[in-house]
């Protein structure tokens, strides 16, 4: 394996585990903790909130510290940093301790996103950036699934506790060896910004006359609110599925293993959608391709209410083959056209913008759920889908480069 590839498989194991810590706790909330702790499923969902806000918050500082000191280094400190929050909220022993533990290990996984993504995308030359978006994608989607799976198996025979400590002491140790593997590339640092790209956000070979303004701004604003509501739909269905499942699938699943396997499934087959997006995104464009996947959604999400069982298990898997697939196209369109040492930075703009929708996303979970039950949630969403559409319907066929970062300055031009 060459150096290369070997790095691509370490970036993608971090997005594997960056999905799979920040949604432990969804599945231990559900299967565990409303036992051990007396506490409804709404009441411990608000414990999660700020750890899903920092994971926000924290990726612009994440991206902007890669792009200056070392993006290698960053990484390192995100397996490292990770695994020590997860062994970390093991010894929580009431709801503000895990509070804090699930802000600390939020605060290390915004790391990889802004920063793991602007890595993947600047290997990706050859294979093409949307196939290798897509690969990332499956592996942070299979970490999805496998949060359900690996903590309920862990629930059932080592206890919930354990289902931190795991993966903790992996992702330290995976960390340690990315630092010895990247040394030569932690002691270089990230390649310097150039005064006029860190002035603007763009080259100057990009000047405002290659599109026109409106169109600058408009692409600019349709890339950010798709990236918001489209996050919604996304954190909604990921962390409530264990729960929609726990509900719906009793008379197909009565364990927490088997709930962990069922959603596992689903996440694991729904996770291919990005391999397809990703080269349907190098042959179609983001336009067609995100409507395509909004579409889906709507129709998904509207046939839910009211099944159960097998039905329900299958309609699932419908919504969230639209919801994972649609993840890889914002990070395409910012990768194509965002430049090469900003990347970081403008990816740590994307995610805070959408983990803060998950902050907000997970006490509208917990009111919903509270108040009507899920099948409101769905009809919710399949509203937001639609919306989806309707804006994505608005982008150009032809996406152009390395314009992203410079709206401000066509705006003042």
């Amino acid at each position: 394996m060459t150096r290369e590839r070997t790095h691509f498989l370490f970036l993608n194991i971090g997005h594997f585990l960056d999905h799979l810590f920040t949604l432990i706790f969804a599945t231990v909330a559900a299967l565990a903790l409303t036992r051990e702790w007396g506490m409804s499923y709404e009441q411990l969902v608000y414990y999660a909130t700020p750890g899903f806000v920092a994971f926000g918050l924290f990726s612009l500082p994440a991206g902007w510290l890669a792009d200056r000191w070392s993006r290698h280094g960053m990484m390192a400190v995100f397996f490292i940093g990770i695994g020590i929050a997860s062994i970390v909220t093991a010894y929580a022993r009431q709801p503000l301790e895990i509070a804090f533990a699930l802000l600390l290990l939020g605060v290390f996984a915004a790391i990889y996103h802004p920063v793991g993504l602007a890595m993947v995308v600047e290997g990706a030359a050859k294979s093409g950036t949307g196939m290798a978006i897509g690969i990332n994608g499956v592996w942070g989607n299979l970490g999805v699934g496998s949060a359900a799976l690996i903590t309920g198996f862990l629930i059932d025979n080592a206890g919930w506790r354990a289902a931190f400590v795991l993966p903790g002491v992996i992702s330290v140790l995976i960390g340690i060896a990315y630092a010895r593997f990247m040394w030569p590339e932690i002691k270089a640092g990230s390649p310097k910004i150039a005064p006029a790209a860190q002035a603007q956000g763009v080259s100057p070979a990009t000047a405002p006359g290659r599109m026109a303004r409106n169109a600058l701004l408009r692409l600019t604003v349709i890339i950010f609110f798709t990236t918001a509501i489209s996050s919604l739909v996304f954190q909604s269905t990921t962390f409530a599925l264990p729960k929609v499942f726990a509900e719906r699938l009793g008379g197909i699943a009565g364990s927490a293993t088997l709930v962990g396997w069922l959603a596992f499934i689903v996440f694991a087959i729904a996770s291919g959608a990005q391999i397809v997006v990703g080269k349907l995104l190098d042959t179609l464009g983001p336009r067609t391709v995100f409507m395509g996947a909004a579409i889906l959604q709507v129709v998904f999400f509207a046939l839910m209410p009211g099944l159960s069982d097998w039905t329900a298990l299958a309609v699932a898997l419908g919504f969230m083959l639209g919801a994972f697939g649609q993840i890889p196209i914002n990070d395409y369109m910012i990768g194509r056209m965002a430049k090469s040492e900003l990347r970081a930075s403008i990816y740590g703009v994307r995610y805070v913008i959408s983990f803060l929708v998950l902050g907000a996303a997970l006490p509208m979970i917990g009111w919903v759920h509270g108040h009507w039950g899920f099948d409101t949630l769905f009809m919710l969403l399949s509203g937001v889908a639609a919306v989806i559409f309707a804006a994505v319907s608005m982008l150009p066929r032809k996406l152009p480069d390395n314009v992203v970062g410079g709206a401000a300055a066509a705006a003042k031009a």
